[in-house]
C-alpha cells in the first residue's frame, strides 16, 4: 500500500513535467508526420510506391526499435546516476550508449546494403514486382542512415534524461523541414520515386546527428560528453547499460520481428491491404502520440525517483502520468476519429483500400483509447525502475501467442483478411495490459537495482 508523500519535498513539480513533456508532444508529432509525408508524397507515384515503403518501413522499425532500446537503456543508466547526483558516471555512461549503438547501427547497416535483396525476398516473399522494386530503391538509403540514427536516438535519450526535451523537439523540427523540402524536390522535381524519399529521410538524419553531438559536448550541458572521438570502451559501464538495454533489445527486436511477420500475412491479402494497411500506419500512430511522449517523459522521471530510492513518489508520479496519458490520448483519438476520412483520401488510393483504412483506423483508434496505455505505458514505468526482464518476457510471449499466432488464425485460417490482423493485436493489448497492471501493483519492481 502506497504511504502518504510530503509534496513539498517531490523531486519534480508541475512546471518542469510541463516543460518535459510538452515539448516531447511536439517531437513525437514531428518524427510520426516524417514517415506519414514519406507515404503522402510517394502515393503520387501509385499503390505499389505507397506498398513498398510502407513494407521497409516495417522492416526498418525492426532496427530502429532496437537502437531505441539501446537509447532507453542508457537513459535510464543517466537518470538514475543523476538521481544520485553522480554526474561524472553518468557522462561516461552517455559516452558508452553512443560508442555502443552506433557500433551496433553500422554492423546492420553494412549487412543490409550487402544483402538487401535476398532480405527482402526472405521476409516479404512473393510480392508483386513494383512493389519489390520499390521497396529496394527505398532500403538503400534508409539503411546508409542507421549509424547517423542511432547517434541521434542517443543523444536525444542524453537530452531527456537531462530534461532538456526542447532540444529534441527542435532537432526533430529540423528534421521535418529537411525530409519534407527534399521529397519534394527528389520525389516531385527529381522523379526519383521511392528512391527520393529515403535520400530525404538519409540527409535528415545526417543533419541531425550533427547537431545532438554539438549539443551534448557543449559546456552548458549537466552531462557533458568530452573525448568522444578517443574511443575507449567501459566494460562496467556498459554492463549496466546492457542490463537495461539487453532485455529491451531483444524485446524489442522480437516484438518487431513479430510485426514483420505479421506484415508478410497482410502482404498475402494483396496490395489494397498493404496499402490500407501503411494509410493506418501512418494515420494511427497519431493517436499514440501522447502515450509515446509520456513514456520517454517516464525514463527521467520515474529513473531519477529510483536513483535517489525514493519509490513513493516514483508511485506518485506513475499514477499521474498514466492519467494523463488517458487524458490525451482521449482527445487524439477523437479528434483522428472525425478526420480519419480525409486524411485518408490524401493518399490517393482505390475504392477498396481507401474503405478499408478508414473503418479500421477507426476501430483501432477506439481501442487505442481504453487499452494502449495499460499495455504500452505502465512497462515504460517497469523498465525506468530497472524491471526489464519481466517486460520482456510478457511483451515476447503476448506478441506470438496472439498478434503473430492470431493474425493467422484470425486472418487466414478464419478468413477475416486484414480485419482478423487487427482483432489479433487488440487481445495483445488485452493481455499484455493485465500482465503489467499485476506486475506494478505488486511492487516486485521496487526491489531492482541498476546502479
Amino acid at each position: 500500500m502506497s504511504q502518504k508523500i510530503d509534496k513539498s519535498k517531490l523531486l519534480f513539480d508541475n512546471k518542469y513535467l510541463v516543460t518535459l513533456i510538452i515539448p516531447l508532444l511536439i517531437e513525437t508529432l514531428l518524427n510520426v508526420t516524417i514517415g506519414m509525408m514519406d507515404t503522402i508524397m510517394v502515393s503520387s507515384n501509385g499503390e505499389a510506391v505507397v506498398s513498398g515503403v510502407s513494407l521497409v518501413d516495417s522492416l526498418a522499425n525492426l532496427f530502429v526499435f532496437v537502437f531505441s532500446a539501446f537509447a532507453t537503456g542508457g537513459a535510464v543508466v543517466c537518470s538514475q546516476y543523476l538521481g544520485r547526483k553522480d554526474k561524472e558516471n553518468a557522462a561516461s555512461s552517455a559516452k558508452q550508449l553512443i560508442y555502443l549503438s552506433t557500433t551496433f547501427a553500422i554492423v546492420i547497416m553494412v549487412f543490409l546494403l550487402i544483402f538487401r535483396e535476398s532480405v527482402v525476398k526472405f521476409v516479404f516473399g512473393s510480392i508483386e514486382e513494383d512493389v519489390h522494386n520499390a521497396a529496394i530503391m527505398y532500403l538503400l538509403p534508409i539503411a546508409v542512415s542507421f549509424p547517423f540514427l542511432a547517434v541521434t536516438n542517443s543523444c536525444n535519450a542524453i537530452c531527456r534524461s537531462m530534461g532538456k526535451s526542447s532540444i529534441t523537439m527542435m532537432v526533430a523540427l529540423v528534421m521535418n523541414l529537411i525530409n519534407v523540402s527534399g521529397n519534394a524536390i527528389m520525389i516531385y522535381g527529381m522523379g526519383l520515386s521511392s528512391l527520393g524519399a529515403g535520400i530525404a529521410s538519409l540527409l535528415s538524419r545526417i543533419v541531425a546527428s550533427i547537431i545532438m553531438i554539438k549539443v551534448i559536448t557543449g559546456k552548458k550541458q549537466i552531462i557533458r560528453i568530452t573525448g568522444l572521438i578517443k574511443i575507449r570502451f567501459r566494460a562496467d559501464m556498459l554492463k549496466r547499460i546492457m542490463r537495461i538495454a539487453l532485455p529491451s533489445g531483444i524485446e524489442n527486436g522480437i516484438f518487431h520481428i513479430g510485426k514483420i511477420l505479421v506484415a508478410s500475412t497482410i502482404a498475402s491479402f494483396g496490395t489494397a491491404s498493404i496499402a490500407a494497411n501503411a494509410v493506418f500506419n501512418s494515420l494511427g500512430t497519431f493517436a499514440n502520440i501522447p502515450g509515446t511522449a509520456i513514456g520517454m517523459a517516464s525514463v527521467t522521471v520515474i529513473g531519477q525517483c529510483c536513483g535517489a530510492r525514493e519509490i513513493e513518489q516514483a508511485k506518485y508520479y506513475a499514477k499521474k502520468l498514466l492519467a494523463l496519458t488517458y487524458v490525451l490520448m482521449g482527445v487524439t483519438c477523437v479528434f483522428m476519429y472525425i478526420t480519419t476520412p480525409p486524411l485518408a483520401a490524401m493518399y490517393n488510393l482505390s475504392d477498396e483500400a481507401n474503405w478499408m483504412a478508414i473503418e479500421y483506423t477507426r476501430l483501432d483508434l477506439i481501442q487505442t483509447m481504453l487499452f494502449w496505455p495499460l499495455a504500452f505505458t505502465i512497462p515504460n514505468f517497469l523498465r525506468a525502475a530497472g524491471d526489464v526482464k519481466y517486460t520482456m518476457i510478457v511483451s515476447i510471449c503476448s506478441m506470438w501467442l496472439f498478434r503473430v499466432l492470431g493474425a493467422n488464425i484470425l486472418g487466414i485460417n478464419l478468413g477475416m483478411g486484414l480485419l482478423g490482423v487487427f482483432w489479433a493485436m487488440f487481445i495483445d493489448w488485452y493481455v499484455r495490459g493485465g500482465f503489467f497492471i499485476y506486475r506494478w501493483k505488486k511492487g516486485v519492481w521496487t526491489e531492482k537495482r541498476v546502479i
